[in-house]
């Protein structure tokens, strides 16, 4: 009697880590079903991809992704952020066989389902996925999403309209996943999700149960138990409430690591009103201050946009004047671009025109320059744990507590004695704009 053969899926995943995160579960509950996950558009029976809707440079991506597959396979499932906009996907590419919004595994699934039907044959009690799940980051680290959507309102955001409101994870489930992950190697555990200092707002800091313990469903309590288990915690997407300030401790005593992610996104006051930014104010800069008081080796990593509607040269510099008082370690900024459905649109404010945009940026970027490398140059002569990211015949390539992966900088070691998932203590012996480069003590 002949096998049958097993189904195949080709799954692209674009966008931010919260999308990789959905990326992921849908892997594994396909991986579990029995389907084989293939790396080519030719040995895939159907093909899925993860759209990312967040702004226009992005959709456009999504939807020349979605062409490629169409060309390459002709079977293709959309799903994510742009799946809320389904005509916008369809007047371009009528053919895709199904199009979903973001968090809707089942629905991704059944339409699976109906191109190439599950292995019969397949015995999920025999057949290994790893009790942590697919994984699409490397072996030792890993994304830990503890909630989704956003309560605010945002003038320049349509993650609301996509995601939905606030919805945060039980705490024990978040908790449980984590360990999952450490027991399967995991070294550093990034902490995602659209407003992590809302953590447990939607359930009113609710008390769950982690290995038999009381946790609340709150930041603090969350990153105290995370801290337990012996690996690295770095916090993305805070905003800056009051219950930040409890944090700071733990990165100070060294339980969690010392670096926060703020998507401070402007400073001039007017600029923010007209943004709608949740938990921004005056005092800010004194906050910071603080929070270094307590944590001298606190990094703080950012982005901005410039050229928002309405934005003047005044506000401009007071930005500029802002980065200069900061001096934040690790910054990205945009350039503002209109996004189809955000209120941003309907602003009667004057829109900045596009070269005057690219000039704030340059300046923009060469002022934060200054600062991120003059900070980089401190660290010269410093010991510190560096965690491998990868080895090769040239030497080690790993990240500091400063550096998350993708978005900051990199440590370069002039050594090959060590393997990926390490944790090494070196001496910085020199560094450039954005990284550093160590020798191993």
């Amino acid at each position: 009697m002949s096998t049958p053969a097993t189904p195949k899926v080709g799954f692209v995943s674009l966008g931010c880590p919260k999308a990789l995160v959905d990326s992921e579960r849908i892997l594994t509950q396909l991986r579990m079903e029995g389907y084989e996950v293939v790396s080519t558009y030719e040995d895939a029976d159907v093909v899925v991809v993860n759209t990312c809707g967040f702004i226009d440079s992005a959709k456009a991506e999504s939807l020349e992704v979605i062409g490629e597959a169409l060309a390459e396979n002709g079977k293709v499932i959309v799903t994510g952020c742009m799946g809320v906009e389904e005509s916008a996907i369809r007047n371009v590419h009528p053919s895709v066989l199904a199009v979903t919004g973001p968090q809707q595994y089942e629905q991704v699934l059944n339409a699976v389902h109906d191109v190439v039907a599950p292995n019969k044959e397949h015995n999920p009690l025999i057949d290994l996925v790893p009790p942590q799940g697919i994984k699409l980051t490397p072996r030792h680290y890993a994304y830990l999403k503890i909630s989704e959507g956003c309560n605010h309102s945002c003038s320049f955001c349509i993650i609301p309209s996509m995601r939905g409101k606030l919805v945060s994870r039980p705490v024990g489930d978040v908790l449980s996943e984590a360990e999952r992950l450490v027991k399967a190697g995991v070294k550093e555990l990034l902490v995602i999700s659209q407003d992590t200092s809302a953590y447990g707002v939607d359930v009113k800091y609710k008390t769950d149960f982690w290995n038999g313990q009381p946790v609340k469903t709150r930041m603090l309590e969350m990153c105290e138990a995370l801290s337990s288990m012996g690996v690295w915690v770095r916090l993305h997407y805070v905003y800056p409430y009051p219950n930040v300030d409890d944090i700071i401790p733990l990165m100070a005593a060294g339980k969690i690591l010392p670096y926060l992610d703020i998507p401070f996104q402007h400073a001039s006051p007017k600029v923010l009103k007209a943004m709608k930014r949740p938990a921004f104010e005056d005092k800010t800069l004194a906050r910071i201050k603080n929070w270094r008081e307590i944590c001298p080796q606190l990094t703080i990593r950012s982005t901005f946009i410039v050229g928002f509607p309405g934005e003047t040269e005044e506000d401009f510099q007071y930005l500029l004047n802002w980065l200069t008082e900061a001096q934040l370690d690790r910054v990205g900024c945009f350039q503002y671009s209109p996004v189809e459905g955000a209120p941003a649109n309907d602003l009667d404010l004057d829109v900045v025109p596009d070269d005057i945009k690219q000039d704030r940026w340059d300046r923009f970027m060469a002022h934060q320059q200054a600062i991120s490398t003059a900070r980089l140059q401190l660290k010269i002569g410093q010991e510190i744990e560096v965690l491998i990211d990868e080895v090769d015949d040239q030497g080690a390539v790993g990240r500091s507590h400063a550096d998350a992966p993708e978005i900051d900088g990199s440590v370069f070691i002039n050594s090959t004695d060590m393997k990926p998932g390490d944790k090494i203590r070196v001496r910085v012996v020199d560094a450039d704009e954005y990284d550093l480069w160590a020798e191993v003590i």
